[in-house]
């Protein structure tokens, strides 16, 4: 983006004097890297920084620096190669380990760093790379049903209303509201709903709302599983819709894998919390960090093999009815 380069340089020489290649596209031979740039630094670390501004905490390092999603990934402790957790919160994003080896993905997922641990006597940890997926809608669906629909008054309605039928009688919701995201990446898609018959109620909506988070999660998972040529053993979950008894053991279902909840659910915070005491040697490594990491409660696959494949069919069948509904020239 040239603006944002002429910005940057502030029409310092490096910029004036540029030269283009054949086709066109700027080299810049003397960009001032280390001034026009942050420094890049690892995650966990006192080198990071330390607070000047604000009077009563001033000089307190600033001992880590992460995303949103990493810092969740850290505060569940995934620190070895095919762990993973996935977070529920207005979209849904679910992110695993993959070691000091970065894999491009041919599955339709994001390959990340996912942290970076300082020494401070000598060199840094190798980076720790991540295949992350992301969802645009989950819990913002159910949102959606109590903004827009008003067919509830609080998402905490939601886990007795889909318990209040058997099934969701083969109506299935996919909220592409603006598009599908992992591992689809399909812009032209949008929200449907169908299978509906005279017979759905609410609470058949509302059902099929919730597991619309679970199929979702089970794309991003099994995209992860040819990826990383891992079989994930089970799923640390997080974030505000691991409340939902019904979508916690829905999701174990249509996974066929443990679904685990922390004891301290908002692991965002943890894990930024996790990097920075290791920074500043209030636990001595990784793995003393994992021991304080304890399970609130898990969630076993209940449903039997038929009904999952069943369920598994009549999502897809529903995403393809989401498919090529926006025009190229719309």
């Amino acid at each position: 983006d040239e603006t944002l380069v002429e910005a940057v340089c502030g029409g310092s020489a490096c910029w004036k004097n540029n030269k283009a290649n054949d086709d066109g596209v700027a080299i810049f031979t003397s960009l001032p890297v280390e001034t026009a740039l942050p420094k890049i630094v690892p995650s966990s670390d006192r080198a990071i920084g330390s607070i000047n501004s604000i009077f009563c905490l001033k000089g307190v390092v600033i001992g880590s620096i992460l995303g949103d999603q990493q810092a969740a990934l850290f505060g569940q402790t995934c620190y070895r190669p095919g762990e993973a957790k996935c977070t529920y919160g207005t979209g849904l994003f679910l992110m695993m380990n993959t070691g000091v080896k970065p894999i491009p993905s041919t599955q339709g997922l994001l390959t990340t760093v996912a942290y970076q641990l300082g020494n401070p006597s000598g060199e840094p940890e190798p980076p720790i790379y991540a295949l992350e997926g992301s969802v645009a809608f989950s819990g913002s669906t159910i949102g959606w049903l109590r903004d827009r629909l008003e067919l509830i008054d609080s998402a905490s309605e939601t886990e007795s209303l889909a318990l209040s039928v058997p099934s969701n009688e083969n109506m299935y919701l996919v909220p592409a509201f603006s598009g599908l995201f992992a591992p689809h990446w399909r812009p032209d898609a949008r929200g449907c709903m169908v299978g509906l018959t005279a017979s759905h109620t609410k609470a058949h909506m509302v059902r099929a709302a919730l597991e619309s988070s679970a199929y979702q999660a089970r794309e991003v998972f099994d995209a992860m599983v040819p990826d990383s040529k891992v079989q994930l053993k089970e799923m640390r979950v997080d974030g505000g819709a691991t409340a939902n008894k019904f979508l916690m053991q829905f999701q174990s279902d249509v996974l066929d894998t443990p679904v685990v909840r922390p004891e301290y659910a908002e692991t965002t915070g943890l894990g930024a919390a996790f990097a920075a005491g290791l920074a500043v040697g209030v636990w001595a490594d990784v793995e003393e960090v994992s021991k304080m990491w304890k399970s609130d409660r898990v969630w076993k696959p209940e449903m039997v093999a038929a009904e999952r494949e069943r369920c598994w069919k009549g999502w897809n069948k529903a995403v393809k009815r989401s498919l090529n509904w926006l025009d190229d020239e719309e």
